[in-house]
Order: C-alpha cells, then sequence, then structure tokens
C-alpha cells in the first residue's frame, strides 16, 4: 500500500444531519468507509481524524456575523428570527442542534488534508465529508453551512502563496468557490456540471468567466440534461490537462461529487461508475506532472447513498493510493451488512453494466463540444496548449 496519502475521517462528521427525509444523508460516508475497509484498502496509519475549524480560519470566508449567528441558532430549540435571511430554516438548510460545530468539523477536516499535503506528511488527502460548495460568505445554500472548499482555497492562499487549480465535477455548479475567487488569478476553478437551465443553483453559464485580474480564471462546462459517459470524459480530458498547462498550479483540490450518475435522484445526467475511476484517475497524474504530487480531494454531492456513492468514493481512494480495483462482485460482507437496511437492491459488482443509449446522444454529444470550444476561446491560460 502506498504511505502517500491519508484519509481525514470520523464517524462524527454524521452529526452533520438535517432530518430522516432529508437527501442530504451523513449516513453515505459509513457505507463508504465500510466498502473501502471490505476491500483491504485501509490501515490505521492512513486515518487522520478531524478537528474543528477555528472562527478565523472559518472567518477567512464566512462573515464573523453569520459564524455567531450558526452558532446561536446551534444552540437554540427554535428558529431564530434572522434564520431566513442568512439561508438558514429553508427546505434545504434545515436548523438543527449543534449545527455550527457539525458544519466547522467538516472544515477542519478539509484544513487536516490541506495541512498533512502542504506539511509533507502525505502526498494526497482525501476528505469525504467535505465538498460543501454552496454556501455563501454570509450565506447558507444547497445543503452547505460553511463552504469547507472556499475556506481551504483561502488558507492556502494565506499559509503557502499557493496557486491553485480547483476542479469541481459536481453535477451542480460549484457556486460559491466560483463567487468567492472571481477576481484572483491565483485560483483557476474549473467547473463540469449539468447546466443551471434545469438544476440548482442555476448558475455556472460560459459567461461567468471571471472579472478584473482573475478574469479567464474562471471556466464553466454547463453540460447537456443526460450526458452520458463518452461526452463527460472527452471534456474533461481535453480540457483539464490544457488548462493545467497554462496554469501551472502548485497543488490541485479537485471536488468529487457523484450526482452526475444516472442513479442520483436530485441531477439529470446519465453517467456511470466509468466516470469515478477516470475522474481521480487523471487528477492524480495531474498532481504528479505539476504539483510534486499535491493533490487535496474532497466529497460533495451524491444523493444515491446506497449504490453510487460508496462505490465512487471508494474508487477515488483506490487511485489515491495506488490500489487500482477492477471489476468484479463488491465484497459479500459488505452488501449483507447493508442490504437490510436498503429499500434499494445494492449493486453487486463494482462498475455498472452498459446502461442503455440516450436516444438523443448524438445531439447532446455535439451541444457539448461546442460548449468546450466556447470555454477554451475565453480561457486565456489555456487556449494555446
Amino acid at each position: 500500500m502506498s504511505r502517500n496519502a491519508r484519509l481525514i475521517y470520523s464517524a462524527d462528521y454524521t452529526r452533520y444531519y438535517f432530518h430522516d427525509e432529508h437527501p442530504f444523508n451523513q449516513r453515505r460516508l459509513l457505507l463508504t468507509y465500510d466498502l473501502m475497509s471490505a476491500y483491504g484498502l485501509l490501515n490505521d496509519a492512513d486515518i487522520l481524524p478531524p478537528r474543528m475549524a477555528t472562527d478565523e480560519e472559518l472567518a477567512l470566508i464566512h462573515d464573523p456575523r453569520y459564524i455567531q449567528f450558526v452558532r446561536q441558532q446551534g444552540e437554540s430549540d427554535a428558529e431564530l428570527p434572522l434564520a431566513a435571511g442568512y439561508g438558514i430554516g429553508t427546505e434545504d438548510v434545515p436548523c438543527f442542534r449543534q449545527m455550527h460545530e457539525a458544519a466547522a468539523l467538516i472544515v477542519g477536516g478539509t484544513l487536516q488534508a490541506v495541512d498533512a499535503v502542504m506539511n509533507g506528511q502525505a502526498e494526497h488527502a482525501f476528505n469525504p465529508a467535505g465538498g460543501l460548495h454552496h454556501a455563501f460568505r454570509g450565506r447558507a445554500s444547497g445543503f452547505c453551512i460553511y463552504n469547507d472548499c472556499s475556506v481551504a482555497i483561502a488558507y492556502l492562499r494565506k499559509h503557502w502563496d499557493a496557486r491553485i487549480l480547483y476542479i469541481d465535477t459536481d453535477a451542480h455548479h460549484g457556486d460559491g468557490v466560483q463567487w468567492a475567487f472571481y477576481d484572483d488569478p491565483n485560483v483557476l476553478t474549473v467547473s463540469l456540471h449539468e447546466t443551471g437551465k434545469y438544476l440548482f443553483p442555476g448558475t455556472g453559464s460560459l459567461t461567468e468567466r471571471g472579472e478584473g485580474s482573475g478574469y479567464g480564471y474562471t471556466v464553466n462546462i454547463p453540460l447537456e440534461a443526460f450526458t452520458e459517459d463518452q461526452s463527460f470524459l472527452d471534456i474533461y480530458h481535453e480540457l483539464v490537462p490544457k488548462l493545467a498547462r497554462g496554469f501551472k498550479p502548485d497543488v490541485i483540490v479537485t471536488q468529487n461529487g457523484c450526482d452526475a450518475h444516472a442513479y442520483d435522484p436530485l441531477t439529470h445526467l446519465s453517467c456511470s461508475m466509468r466516470i469515478y475511476q477516470e475522474i481521480p484517475r487523471l487528477a492524480h497524474r495531474l498532481a504528479h506532472e505539476w504539483c510534486q504530487g499535491r493533490w487535496i480531494a474532497v466529497g460533495g454531492g451524491g444523493y444515491d447513498i446506497w449504490r453510487v456513492v460508496p462505490r465512487a468514493w471508494t474508487l477515488l481512494w483506490s487511485e489515491m493510493t495506488d490500489q487500482p480495483l477492477t471489476d468484479g462482485p463488491l465484497p459479500e460482507a459488505w452488501r449483507s451488512r447493508w442490504q437490510p437496511l436498503s429499500s434499494l437492491e445494492l449493486p453487486a459488482r463494482l462498475f455498472d453494466d452498459p446502461f442503455p443509449p440516450i436516444p438523443r446522444r448524438a445531439e447532446i454529444t455535439e451541444k457539448n463540444r461546442i460548449t468546450l470550444e466556447r470555454a477554451l476561446m475565453y480561457a486565456p491560460i489555456g487556449a494555446d496548449n
């Protein structure tokens, strides 16, 4: 096993909990950790517990008044009068007890990953609880209270003066991260996501390219609904290496939401488990090519917690630790343990059987290709490579 990676993990992550019917269900982390273990991919030395992010660290991105309100709301049994103005108490972000502590632990987990990589403890680190990319400076949004991705990037800028390539392959646009660094030429944000025409948060168009000295350092690929594996991967493999060559990052941060899968109940993309092997494989290669291996990965969206998330993030950890997995039956001990708790039939194999082709495949593929060409036209840091 590679000793060059760390998994930031604790069962305490499940305290980030809205209610039983909410689609954001952190039981997915327990399932994922158990699947990694069932495959024999984990040793005790690989695991680092998360720490709590301090208020000072959170304030690298978040308004101190917002931080204080989240803490107060988490200490109250009733919704406070100003909650809606902070994006809390909504259908997406309901109130719950100790919400500040639960959210700050996730941010601290991502900062723990940053410290492990930047201090040379490991080349790579993965915080599966992270990836809460929708939260803004003073407002919760899209299941996200604090934005661990943005805090981690600001932390990298402050303590290491690093140039960061942020790659977001969640089906939902990484809006909170984009706007936090929209004018910063030292942070290149790249988001491949389902078009906002039909999906939250409705942003991430081609015309969002950055501003001021950061113009060109925001790259969005709004994919057509029902995009399949080959179109997704063709764009990813052409776009990301080109941008990395032009930008020459010091560190790569990847947000690994796995809600582009055809089984996901909240999106309209039609990908399979294949992309969740290829996405981290390319990120891994680019980290060694440009960043002396420095790669920080976080989780993100993923709302089929039984069939998709555990397999996708196990594949990521497999790649990160140089323990390649091939298709085959999932460990029977894992399936036997979790099947009684699931209303869905758990997958029998690591990869999916081929899905029926989408009838509009050629049209969707062509539209995505045009989107890529237009995005590259306005990305000066990569257009000539």
